[in-house]
């Protein structure tokens, strides 16, 4: 079984690139801590190569930045190429197949690769109105509650020698 799963932080802003049949693909290296700290006290982390194509490619290179905290989730691949010195290349990275942005949402801020000329516009969100599970006021009472008064027996003075605690 050949299954990596990882929590850490990207290294630098994701650029895509296409291959010469137009599939989308990104490389990156992810910043994952040891859980250990060396003589200083310093944390220490591993560098990770990773590589993700089409969808997951497209989702990094418009949502994740250099800093944000991912989950991914792949295999382990190793393959070699031949350099422009003759000198021949051996790479192991994980090939994600499923990328989770653990990154809190900054309301403010528009997705990368979208500039404000190519007309995208940060959705305006309002309360809603129908009646479904996802509305909070679903099955509520709209009337006012009604204030029912303790009975008499309720109302005992208990001194404090009286309690067990």
């Amino acid at each position: 079984m050949n299954k990596v799963l990882l929590i850490g932080r990207i290294t630098k802003d994701p650029e895509v690139r296409y291959t010469q049949s137009g599939i989308p693909t990104v490389s990156f290296s992810l910043a994952v801590d040891r859980g250990i700290r060396d003589a200083n006290g310093n944390r220490q982390a591993d560098f990770i190569n990773c590589v993700a194509w089409r969808g997951q490619a497209d989702f990094i290179a418009r949502f994740i930045k250099k800093g944000y905290l991912m989950a991914v989730e792949g295999r382990i691949q190793s393959r070699s190429y031949q350099g422009q010195d003759g000198q021949t290349r051996y790479v192991t990275e994980v090939v994600l197949d499923a990328v989770e942005n653990l990154q809190p949402r900054d309301s403010n801020q528009i997705p990368n690769n979208y500039q404000s000329n190519t007309g995208y516009q940060q959705p305006q969100y309002q309360q809603n109105n129908y009646q479904g599970y996802n509305n909070p006021t679903y099955g509520a009472n709209n009337q006012a509650p009604v204030q029912e008064e303790a009975p008499e027996s309720f109302n005992v003075d208990v001194a404090d020698d009286d309690l067990p605690f």
